[in-house]
């Protein structure tokens, strides 16, 4: 027998900014005091990195972000059955889908603390007034069923308290961590770089990281290329997702007034960074991305849409440049700006390095898990949480296997992510 907290790390997808956090998340926690385990409805690498880490991996397939009604039920009929038999003492949930029927499945099966992680919101200026309104209903209701709310930045949690989506006294706020220290922008490292991603030493390079999907504006940042009227400046996005395909074809008309390179998914990203002159992040929504983090390690300059908690690293001026989501003729402005002025731009990219203390630092984010996961919070409905490390039995590790059969019936709520 062990003494060990038995914790369930629940997300959609083991990949991305999410995914990377959740990871990040459950390897700072001190193996000794914490057993852990990932279950996820998909992921790439990071699942083979969980389970080469000594972690229990287990997959279930239908706990996906689109909307699919057959899907949810089948994903949450199978998570409350896994719950139910695991009896674990904490349940971790990530993203917005796993967030919605995580917590339910661990209310239903009785776990003892449940805490969430809002990297983002689940709603957003740019959708309909109607689905804003369903999501943040339904994030109310999980509210109550939620003993702490962990928010990827101040802006985040700003906006959970402002909206009542959790008691207030159940909001924290964390920063994110990558696992690592990004390689340093110094001449060789670049000249690396730019080798890895098949570029000339001498252009000019912008470079972006995340999915290819609608939440990270991509085709914001290929109409940016474009409105920079250089054809011989470089625009780079590293990462692959279900926008890939539209992203071919427009990237393939942006010639010859732009050339911006696919690089697709890499685990080489850290290294990969240096070939950037400047870091352009056009995302829609956000909660803190990684990405930007990694780039002010490295000391790249940046430009990022002013959403969410952005504007807790890129402080307008001093640690990088704002602009409006969805506006890519200033993103290209701002870009043009810190390319014409490379003094500014080194100023701003090494006072964003400096700025970023230890306050991204792995062990950082360990210490805020394991505050919220001993915290002696009572629920709102009443049901008591653990007040410190429950017995349970040692477990081997294993390899991913499938949580469960799928089942379908009618959910009453959409999806919630878009």
């Amino acid at each position: 027998m062990s003494s060990r907290l038995r914790v369930a790390t629940i997300v959609t997808r083991l990949e991305a900014g999410a995914g990377e956090v959740a990871l990040r998340g459950a390897l700072a926690l001190d193996p000794a005091r914490y057993a852990v385990s990932i279950v996820a409805g998909s992921g790439s690498r990071l699942l083979g990195e969980a389970a080469s880490a000594g972690l229990e991996v287990l997959l279930e397939p239908a706990l996906r972000s689109p909307i699919s009604p057959a899907d949810d039920v089948a994903a949450l009929r199978n998570l409350t059955r896994l719950l139910r038999a695991r009896r674990d003492d904490v349940v971790h949930t990530h993203s917005a889908k796993a967030g919605a029927l995580g917590r339910i499945a661990a209310h239903r099966s009785g776990v003892g603390r449940i805490v969430h992680t809002f990297h983002g919101l689940p709603y957003h200026e740019f959708q309909s007034a109607a689905r804003r309104r369903t999501y943040i209903a339904i994030e109310r209701r999980l509210g109550r069923i939620t003993d702490v709310a962990l928010c990827v930045g101040t802006g985040v949690a700003v906006e959970v308290v402002r909206r009542g989506l959790a008691a207030p006294e159940r909001v924290r706020t964390i920063g994110v961590a990558s696992g690592g220290l990004p390689t340093p922008c110094v001449p060789r490292t670049r000249a690396r770089a730019r080798g890895l991603l098949g570029l000339p030493a001498d252009v000019a390079v912008v470079g972006a990281v995340g999915r290819l999907a609608y939440q990270k504006a991509p085709e914001d940042f290929v109409a940016a290329m474009v409105a920079l009227r250089r054809p011989e400046v470089v625009g780079v996005w590293v990462g692959g997702g279900p926008l890939a395909e539209r992203m071919r074809t427009l990237a393939g008309r942006a010639l010859p007034q732009a050339r911006v390179v696919l690089a697709g998914e890499r685990a080489d990203v850290r290294e990969v960074l240096p070939a950037f002159d400047v870091f352009a992040l056009p995302s829609r929504y956000e909660g803190l991305p990684v990405a930007i983090v990694e780039a002010m390690t490295c000391g790249i300059p940046v430009v990022a849409t002013a959403v969410n908690a952005v504007s807790d690293v890129v402080v307008p001026g001093r640690t990088g440049l704002l602009v409006p989501p969805h506006r890519p003729r200033l993103l290209a402005a701002a870009v043009a700006h810190l390319l014409d002025h490379p003094d500014e731009a080194a100023r701003m990219a090494e006072s964003a390095k400096a700025s970023l203390g230890d306050r991204f630092a792995d062990r950082t984010l360990g210490d805020a898990l394991t505050a919220a996961y001993v915290g002696t919070t009572a629920r709102i409905d009443g049901r008591a949480a653990p007040d410190g490390p429950a017995r349970a039995a040692e477990r081997r590790t294993r390899p991913p296997v499938a949580v469960g059969e799928t089942d379908a019936r009618p959910l009453p709520f959409p999806e919630l992510e878009p």
